[in-house]
């Protein structure tokens, strides 16, 4: 319970824990930063790390910091590091993927189900970029989406593409909006709120496929007599 209170804590204040990161680490915070985002979307183990919210927090505080005197990032080196955090992770995750895919997947699985696989496989051959490059934007399933493209052998090449397209979008929207919105004075006010509002509005696109989903289960079940 400790333990949770103290990451809502950090979700919360996350612009205040960043700036205090800075003024203890100075520039091994490129390094920690590069390593949170590397492991977000590297890692299938580490969904739960924070990633939207992360990235306008580190656009804020580096816009904040900018005052003579303070400790500060540059905002164009943070920016090249976390897109090839971004990139690398996914990649990692994705070889991952592919060396641990068939050995996961089991016809008696109950989670890792062999026709799962065969479904990730044919949703990938028809919307695998599309997927690709929106999972960036889904907490959690941007962890598990380039895992499963690698356990369902999509192209590396096609794969690529679409992870550094996905990647520079991703980073480039979430830390220069922090770095020009993140010290309006409404939003340094009502920071955690605007945090809570990212994750919020990121969750938005799972939920709608779920939905859709259950109405086509629904829809496809045959009536009771």
């Amino acid at each position: 319970m400790d333990f949770l209170l103290q990451l809502l804590d950090y979700f919360r204040h996350m612009d205040t824990h960043l700036a205090e990161l800075l003024r203890q680490y100075g520039g091994w915070t490129y390094a920690i930063l590069f390593l949170i985002i590397f492991c977000e979307t590297g890692l299938v183990v580490t969904p739960f790390l924070p990633g939207d919210s992360l990235l306008f927090a580190a656009g804020a505080v580096v816009a904040a910091a900018n005052k003579p005197g303070d400790p500060a990032l540059n905002i164009l080196l943070l920016w090249v590091l976390m897109m090839v955090a971004a990139i690398i992770g996914d990649s990692v995750n994705y070889q991952i993927g592919r060396w641990l895919g068939l050995r996961v997947f089991k016809e008696d699985a109950k989670v890792m189900k062999t026709e799962y696989l065969r479904r990730t496989e044919a949703f990938y051959a028809k919307h695998g970029g599309k997927t690709i490059i929106l999972a960036r934007f889904i907490p959690i399933v941007r962890t598990y989406a380039p895992f499963v493209a690698g356990a369902s052998r999509m192209d590396y090449a096609r794969f690529l593409t679409y992870n550094v397209i996905g990647g520079v979008a991703w980073i480039t929207i979430f830390l220069f909006a922090g770095y020009f919105f993140g010290n309006i004075p409404a939003v340094q006010e009502n920071f955690e709120y605007v945090v809570i509002a990212i994750i919020l509005v990121s969750l938005i696109p799972p939920i709608i496929e779920w939905l859709k989903h259950r109405r086509e289960k629904a829809a496809g079940e045959p009536t009771q007599a």
